[in-house]
C-alpha cells in the first residue's frame, strides 16, 4: 500500500498546504516549510491508514490527515477537524507523549504490532514485531518451541464467551465495568466492539454460544458479504423469525461518524427506523 501514499496538494484552513510523497510529508505555508518522515502506518487498510513519526526523545505526532482507501484519498485523520492549529506545526498535527499512562501513543504501538514494545536508549519505541502477528492471541511461543509436548500456545477458542469479549477488548476495547458511564448516543464509540456486543441479549441470553468467534474467523480477512452472517443468526433463532433481508443490515446497523468511516453496531438488537445507536428493544 506504500505507493498509494501519494498525493496532489492539500489544503487546510486556506494557509496551510500538504503533500504525501510516498514516505513522506511535504507541509508549507506562506512563511514556513517543513517535511516529515512517515514513519509509522497504523492501520489495516480496510478503513483508514493513519501516520505516526517520532519529533523528538519521547514525543510522536499523529499526522493531520490520513489515508482512506474509500475515498480513495486523503482526509483529516479522527479528532482532527475540530482542532485550530495556531501554526504550520500544529496544522501538521497532534503531538503525544510516548509512554504517558493517560494518553500515550505507547498504547497504540501495542495494539498494532506483536509482543512488548520497548524503548531505546535514544527514546524512540520499539516494537518487537510490527504488525499483528499469530503471539499477539496466541503468546511468545518460545516456549512452546523448547517444550512442545508440555507447554502449548494460549488457544483463544477454548475461552468462554465472556472471556474472549475480554481478551478481544485488550485491543478493540475491553467491556465497560459499568455501563452507566458509557455514552450509547456518541457514535465513535460504536467502534468498540466487545463494549457494546456485551449489552446485547444475543450475547447475554446465548449461555456462552455466541462469542467473537461465533462471526470472525480469526485467521481470515473479515466478512464483508452481510447476507453471509444469515447463517448465524438461524443457528440460534426460528427461520419463521428471521428478517427476509440480511439480519445485520436491521439488527446490527452501520453507524458513519465521520464519512468515509463507517462501524457495525455490535449491540445486536432491534432498532427505530433512522436510529443507528442504541435499540429500542435487545
Amino acid at each position: 500500500m506504500a505507493g498509494t501514499f501519494r498525493s496532489g496538494p492539500i489544503l487546510r484552513r486556506g494557509q496551510y498546504q500538504f503533500q504525501f510523497l510516498d514516505f513522506e510529508l511535504r507541509a508549507v505555508d506562506p512563511v514556513n516549510s517543513m517535511q516529515i518522515p512517515l514513519e509509522w502506518a497504523f492501520g489495516a487498510g480496510s478503513q483508514a491508514v493513519t501516520f505516526v513519526t517520532r519529533v523528538e526523545a519521547g514525543w510522536y505526532v499523529e499526522l493531520a490527515y490520513s489515508y482512506y482507501p474509500a475515498l480513495p484519498g486523503f482526509a483529516l485523520t479522527p479528532g482532527h477537524a475540530e482542532r485550530q492549529p495556531k501554526g504550520l506545526e500544529e496544522a501538521v498535527g497532534l503531538v503525544y507523549k510516548a509512554e504517558d499512562p493517560e494518553s500515550g501513543i505507547k498504547g497504540c504501538f501495542e495494539c498494532h504490532s506483536t509482543g512488548p514494545v520497548g524503548t531505546r536508549t535514544d527514546g524512540a519505541l520499539e516494537p518487537l514485531q510490527a504488525g499483528v502477528q499469530c503471539e499477539a492471541c496466541h503468546g511468545p511461543g518460545s516456549a512452546h518451541v523448547a517444550a512442545p509436548e508440555r507447554i502449548k500456545p494460549a488457544n483463544p477458542g477454548r475461552m468462554s464467551a465472556t472471556a474472549l469479549n475480554e481478551n478481544c477488548g485488550r485491543c478493540h476495547r475491553p467491556p465497560a465495568s459499568d455501563p452507566e458511564h458509557i455514552d450509547w448516543n456518541y457514535a465513535w464509540n460504536i467502534r468498540h466492539q466487545p463494549v457494546y456486543l456485551s449489552q446485547s441479549d444475543c450475547f447475554l441470553k446465548s449461555n456462552g454460544r455466541l462469542s467473537c468467534l461465533t462471526c470472525h474467523d480469526a485467521h481470515a480477512r473479515l466478512e464483508t458479504r452481510a447476507d453471509s452472517y444469515n447463517v448465524k443468526c438461524v443457528s440460534c433463532h426460528e427461520p419463521a423469525r428471521v428478517c427476509k433481508t440480511n439480519c445485520v443490515d436491521c439488527h446490527m446497523p452501520r453507524v458513519a461518524p465521520q464519512p468515509p468511516l463507517r462501524f457495525t453496531n455490535h449491540w445486536i438488537g432491534v432498532y427505530a427506523p433512522g436510529a443507528a445507536l442504541r435499540p429500542v428493544r435487545r
